[in-house]
Formats: structure tokens, C-alpha cells, sequence
């Protein structure tokens, strides 16, 4: 049988596949690719409205490749709402958020198997490292409950894996990727004995031989006994993604964000105290139902004083369930001249950062040749394209030259040892 393992969503969703394939891939044949196949597996996503649209045009996809296909349908989108997707030809099986790890109990199962979610984390997936970067999920589920989002129901309250387990893993993937990302739902939740610990975690990976790199951050992570490990580490990638959301006080409230405009520049103000010229890079949320024409105004001047690398941002999305999902939607012609005004700052930042980067050095990871020019991610996940043919997966030291594409063309550069 050959089984087609497909993800939408984020890096917990990716970290999970990998280890499905894992699962996998002794007793079936397994890819990942939108192929031909007797069965999928898709992972689905219910972060946004549209996610979970696609999370359905997935389903439709499949049964044009393969009109007798089986799928499992796994993840937020049928945690969510398993009959959008019970009903639907070549569906044989729903599962949601929990037993991911148990996938190959339910191959040749029908019907709904949406379980409780765990109170504790459920440690029985391992990635499989088939790329240069290697996702390890150290967290799962949600606290915070921002008033806009459906995912504390959907994954369940914050748990944390036991740090040897993690560091296990780590090592293991270390072997063969050049780089691991620390993932979760809420990886700044991870915590030991009820305490605060990721930075226990990123010291536990302090000699490995591969760049260590964290994924989505709360700003409430950051102080000084977190920046104190990262800094102390050699193999420490300095790229901070904080969530922000707005930069309007009023409205950060409203969103059930715990901290202020003024907190989050004094977190990144500290940052900048620890690293010289880091990456710091954020979400944004465009056209939240209280958010008038002051609020994102205020947002505009905040974004443009932080003067950030780059900006995720997207449209408010309403979800039933959620404390604002009874708001009504603001006019799609106003959030649409919103991302616009968004976008022309997030470029002209974007570009100020790269060029903050020229005649600096930096160590790329080679990711892939690609004609005349070989690409990768610096240390502070900004593009370097190469001349040359280097060998994926390894490290090359270079200089920044100039502004080339989306990201940098850089040249090698010999670093001299010092006897």
C-alpha cells in the first residue's frame, strides 16, 4: 500500500507528519507528495476561516488524483468540526488533535474517532530528519485564550515533553540536519515543575553541532536569564519572531493580549542589549472587529518605529466559539486598504534590515542549487544566494555583498583561526 502524508498549517502540523512517516514508513510505502496514492493522511488547520477552506479543497484534490482513494482526515480543522469532512466520498476515517501518534491503528478504520484532548503531553511521535532543517516539538495546547482564537479548544490546555525526551530527539536528529527549530503551539508555555524553561531547553542543546533556532515567540519569554543562556551560546540562530498582533493599546486589550505597546518595545529594546542587529520579526492581525481608523493609525506608527525585519500579517478572521466571533466583520474594501498601507511599511522595512546586513559576516546553511547560484538562510533566517555550487547541508562562512532578490547575494568568506 502506498500512503500520501499531506500538511496544511503550521510547524507543529509539520513536526507531526514527520513523525507519522516515521510511524510509516517501515510497513508502506510513504511520500509526501500530492501524488498518486491508496491512501492520505491529511493533517488539516482551523487557525483562520480559509485555512480550514483549504483544509476541504484538499479533500477535493485527492479524489482528482485518485477517484478511489481512501483519506484519514486528522488535525484543528476536523477537531473542529468532523462532519464537514465525515461526509465526504472518499473519507473513510476522522481523527482531531489526539493519538496522531497511534495513525496506524486507524488504517482501515470509518467513521468518527475525534477523542478527548490529553491533559499531558503525548510523547509518541519522533521526527524523521529528511531535510537540512529539522522541526522538535517541545509543547503542545494553549493558555492564553486571546479572545480571537479557537486554538486553546482545539489543542487543549499547555503541556510540556520532558526535556530528556526532547533533547533525546534533538541529538539524534543532529546526525543528519544542520539546524533545529523548536517548535510548539505556545513554546514560550514550555515549563518544568510549573516554571518557565525554555531557556533550560536551549541550554541542553548548547554543544550540539547544528544551529538551534525557536519558532513563534510571546514576548513574556523575554528577561534576562533568557537572553543571558541564548547569548551564551555559540550555536544560538539570534531570530526573534514576537508576536504583536496590534500596536494599539486599546486593542491589544480587547484581544486579550497581556501586555502593552510600551512592554513589547522594552522586550526588544533588551533584546538589542544582547545581540548586535538581530532579526526580529512579527505578526500582525489587519482589520480586528473594534479596530477603528485611530487604532490602526496607532499600529502604523508603531510598526514604523520598530522598524522590524520583516512582518507576518493577515486579516482578522472571524471564528464562532471565540468570545469576538459574534462581532460583525469590518468592510473587506477597509482591511484590504489596511494590508496595503501594512505592506508598503513592511517592505520598506524589510529592505532596511537587509541592507543593515551588507559587509557583515555570516554563516549560511545550504538548502538547495538552483542554476548559477546555490541558497540557504543565514543564521538570522535572511535569504543568501551564493554563486557557485555548494554541497546541500552544510555550512558555508560568507560575507553579505548586496540586495539580491528576497534576501542577500553573499560571497565566501575564509575565517582565519586563531592558534
Amino acid at each position: 500500500m502506498k500512503i500520501c502524508l499531506l500538511n496544511l498549517g503550521c510547524k507543529v502540523n509539520q513536526y507531526e507528519i514527520d513523525g507519522m512517516y516515521g510511524k510509516l514508513k517501515d510497513d508502506y510505502e510513504v511520500t509526501t507528495n500530492l501524488e498518486f496514492a491508496d491512501l492520505y493522511i491529511v493533517n488539516t488547520c482551523a487557525v483562520t476561516k480559509e485555512a480550514e477552506k483549504k483544509s476541504r479543497q484538499m479533500i477535493a484534490k485527492i479524489a482528482k488524483i485518485n477517484e478511489n482513494a481512501r483519506i484519514i482526515v486528522c488535525g484543528c480543522a476536523s477537531e473542529n468540526n468532523a462532519e464537514q469532512f465525515l461526509d465526504k466520498k472518499n473519507v473513510c476515517c476522522v481523527i482531531g488533535n489526539a493519538n496522531k501518534g497511534k495513525i496506524k491503528d486507524y488504517i482501515g478504520k470509518e467513521g468518527d474517532f475525534v477523542d478527548e484532548l490529553p491533559i499531558k503531553y503525548e510523547d509518541d511521535l519522533s521526527a524523521v530528519g529528511v531535510r537540512t532543517r529539522a522541526y522538535v516539538k517541545i509543547q503542545d495546547g494553549c493558555n492564553n485564550f486571546c479572545s480571537y482564537c479557537l486554538i486553546p479548544f482545539l489543542r487543549g490546555r499547555s503541556r510540556s515533553r520532558d526535556l530528556k525526551s526532547i533533547v533525546k530527539e534533538a541529538r539524534q536528529l543532529s546526525k543528519k540536519c544542520k539546524e533545529i527549530v523548536l517548535t510548539g503551539i505556545n513554546v514560550s508555555d514550555y515549563r518544568i515543575d510549573g516554571k518557565p524553561a525554555l531557556h533550560k531547553v536551549l541550554y541542553a542543546l548548547r554543544d550540539f553541532k547544528c544551529r538551534v533556532r525557536l519558532s513563534s515567540m510571546e514576548v513574556s519569554i523575554i528577561n534576562e536569564e533568557f537572553l543571558e543562556t541564548v547569548s551564551s551560546m555559540k550555536n544560538f540562530c539570534p531570530h526573534f519572531h514576537l508576536s504583536l498582533q496590534s500596536g494599539c493599546d486599546k486593542v491589544l486589550k480587547e484581544m486579550n493580549r497581556h501586555y502593552t505597546a510600551a512592554d513589547y518595545f522594552g522586550k526588544v529594546e533588551l533584546i538589542k542589549k544582547y545581540f548586535k542587529n538581530p532579526c526580529i520579526t512579527t505578526d500582525i492581525i489587519v482589520g480586528f472587529p473594534t479596530e477603528n481608523d485611530n487604532d490602526f493609525k496607532k499600529t502604523l506608527h508603531f510598526v514604523k518605529k520598530m522598524k522590524f525585519a520583516d512582518i507576518h500579517y493577515f486579516a482578522y478572521s472571524s471564528r464562532p466559539g471565540t468570545v469576538v466571533g459574534r462581532l460583525s466583520q469590518l468592510n473587506g474594501a477597509v482591511i484590504k486598504q489596511r494590508e496595503k498601507e501594512l505592506e508598503k511599511i513592511r517592505k520598506e522595512s524589510n529592505l532596511s534590515y537587509r541592507k543593515s546586513c551588507i559587509g557583515n559576516t555570516f554563516q549560511v546553511l545550504i538548502e538547495k542549487t538552483d542554476g548559477d547560484y546555490s541558497e540557504g538562510y543565514l543564521e538570522n533566517y535572511v535569504k543568501c544566494y551564493i554563486k557557485g555550487k555548494y554541497k546541500e547541508n552544510s555550512f558555508v562562512n560568507v560575507e553579505a555583498k548586496e540586495i539580491y532578490l528576497d534576501g542577500l547575494r553573499c560571497e565566501e568568506k575564509v575565517i582565519d583561526k586563531v592558534d
